[in-house]
């Protein structure tokens, strides 16, 4: 049995924006509970919101390497929402690549400004090497995703090629 509103998520661009929608409203919920909720209940909440965007964030960077080997025309999830169709040209995808890591590198600061004021102690040390690791595989990740994508692109510039040529020259 298809559901209509199932059948929309078969597509994996769509399933990336709600996996986003979903890690920017549980990060914006940590980052909320933990400067706003006083006590041990802002504590508990920013720590497990927080874990889950985490958790959210590189499931989801290993599903987006996995999809980078089929044949979909995903470019990530800001050509998705702006619906741009650009090509690399076969070479490595920085751009992809540089907003990756500036959008690592500003969830990762603002998780650390706010753990630092919602965590002590021990706690803070967890949560400096937890958020750190986290930022570190994505960054991983999403060199990979570019360097297949780019792999990729080249190999079928090549093929292109190949067959271009081979049509030309008459085997007789």
């Amino acid at each position: 049995m298809k559901l209509a509103h199932l059948t929309r998520l078969e597509d994996f661009g769509t399933r990336s924006l709600v996996v986003h929608s979903i890690m920017v409203v549980t990060f914006a919920g940590a980052i909320l509970s933990g400067l706003f909720v006083d006590g041990q209940l802002g504590s508990v909440s920013f720590v497990a919101l927080l874990n889950f965007t985490a958790g959210l964030w590189v499931a989801h960077s290993v599903h987006s390497l996995g999809n980078v080997a089929t044949d979909d025309e995903y470019n990530g999830i800001l050509n998705e929402l702006l619906d741009t169709d650009r090509e690399t040209g076969g070479r490595f995808d920085t751009g992809r690549f540089g907003r990756l890591l500036a959008l690592i590198g500003a969830v990762t600061a603002v998780s650390l400004l706010t753990s630092a004021q919602v965590l002590g102690g021990a706690l803070l040390s967890i949560a400096i090497v937890a958020v750190g690791t986290v930022g570190l595989i994505t960054a991983i990740v999403g060199f990979l995703i570019a360097l297949g994508a780019s792999y990729d692109e080249s190999q079928n510039r090549t093929v292109s090629s190949v067959e271009q040529y081979t049509d030309e020259i008459d085997a007789d």
